[in-house]
């Protein structure tokens, strides 16, 4: 038998270690790069898809963060973390179709986002991209009837598409009805104008609406007003035709952001309109617009959300209203909480009944939501995966479907007027200006 020397012994002994060490560190690296794509694999990544250099953009994505981190706290959704991702669009800064699809299909086959939270933009494209990846994605903005009736016409390809926020034209317009006829017995005003935008849903929708449903519930309409939206920053002449008329409501629809839209209000003030102001106007909701109007909007009704009033409408709002302040210094707006209540409620709800992330099964399960969020009591889309909105009938303020809801500025906050219910539960009044108007007699 043969006997190695010392340094044979060595040699081999050197050439096995090497060997092991190699085998380690290959086994170690493979060990780290399995480790994190088994945790890649357990979060549920949802991205947000949105312009985020504006105010509705980081409010969308400001929004989902805050419900995943509260998400995460609770223990994620079947053990899951929840991870937000996002890509900037340039939607509404640029408006460039090609720049806002790159910016989605990055977010899918880049970000590996298991579910899309989609912002203000060409809707029919952000369905599109989604359908052709076979993924859920949740739209925070689109009011055109047009896009829930692709669910309907063609299901298999866009039954993806949900939409969690701004109730489409139809609704909108019946909700416009219903709050003026309120208002019509809370006041006996009966000599209605209306004053909108030119675009074509006004054209097409709105006004045919209101010039058919107004007589017969005793409304007179004595003013007709139409205003280029585009260019229009001195309302003067529109107000003064509205008081030549003897208008004692004037609805009014704004699509305009900030500085036109309280131009309008304040013009109103200043010249004391002898009527009260009623209507739809965007800027008008955010909570800014009170010292933007240096308090000129006071009496002014606009539709508003819940999450602008100081009111409990569910056990949810007023918790996300100052949750969200304290994370981000600002209240939310309606995108804000619309992205809050996708990840926070909506989404994870449907996930844990269904007991899976499988896509088939969680569509089914959204299709079947019935749950409590910031802004509904009871949070259900229709057939066509749009919102329901309208009360349910059962009793409690916190058990309705979403809500079309209008507010009145009083003393620097909104105040609950419409719907009755709700009226009456928040202790508010509808109150009037202190000029002589309508109202004096």
């Amino acid at each position: 038998m043969s006997i190695l020397d010392s340094k044979a012994v060595t040699k081999v002994s050197a050439t096995a270690l090497i060997a092991i060490i190699l085998v380690a560190a290959v086994v170690g690296v493979a060990y780290v790069l399995w480790s994190r794509q088994a945790q890649s694999a357990e979060n549920i990544i949802i991205g947000v898809c949105s312009d985020l250099d504006t105010p509705a953009g980081k409010d969308i994505l400001q929004g989902a963060l805050l419900a995943s981190e509260q998400t995460n706290a609770e223990g994620g959704v079947l053990g899951r973390n929840v991870t937000i991702v996002s890509e900037d669009d340039d939607s509404l800064s640029v408006g460039d179709t090609f720049v806002a699809t790159n910016a989605l299909t990055r977010l899918l086959t880049v970000d590996n986002a298991d579910y899309v939270i989609v912002g203000p933009g060409s809707t029919m494209v952000q369905q599109d991209v989604c359908s052709e990846h076979k993924t859920i994605h949740f739209s925070v903005w689109t009011p055109s009837v047009e896009h829930t009736q692709r669910v309907l016409d063609n299901y298999d390809k866009y039954k993806y598409f949900f939409k969690v926020w701004f109730p489409n034209t139809t609704v909108m317009n019946i909700g416009h009805i219903q709050g003026l006829s309120a208002l019509k017995n809370l006041t006996g005003f009966t000599k209605i104008g209306y004053l909108l935008p030119d675009g074509s849903a006004m054209k097409d929708y709105t006004i045919p609406i209101l010039d058919r449903e107004l007589p017969p519930l005793g409304f007179e309409i004595v003013y007709r007003g139409v205003y280029p939206v585009m260019s229009t920053t001195d309302f003067s002449s529109y107000l003064a035709a509205a008081e030549a008329s003897g208008v004692e409501v004037l609805f009014t629809i704004s699509v305009q952001q900030g500085a036109s839209v309280a131009g309008f209000v304040k013009e109103w003030h200043d010249r004391q309109s002898p009527f009260v102001i009623w209507g739809d106007m965007v800027g008008a909701v955010d909570l800014k617009f009170w010292n933007l109007t240096e308090g000129k909007t006071e009496y002014v009704a606009v539709r508003s959300i819940p999450s602008a009033i100081e009111y409990p409408l569910t056990s949810k709002t007023l918790t996300t209203r100052s949750t969200y302040l304290e994370r981000w210094g600002t209240l939310p707006g309606e995108l804000g909480v619309s992205a809050y209540d996708v990840v926070r409620f909506i989404l994870p709800d449907a996930i844990r009944r269904a007991e899976t992330t499988e896509t088939e099964a969680v569509i089914k399960a959204l299709e079947a939501s019935s749950v409590e969020t910031s802004m509904a009591g009871r949070f259900v889309f229709t057939s066509s995966h749009d919102i329901l909105v309208g009360e349910a009938g059962i009793g409690e303020l916190s058990e309705q479907y979403m809500l079309y809801i209008v507010c009145q500025w009083q003393n620097g906050v909104q105040v609950p007027i419409f719907p009755d219910a709700l009226r009456t539960a928040a202790g508010a009044t509808y109150k009037y200006p202190p000029w002589q108007g309508a109202w004096s007699d």
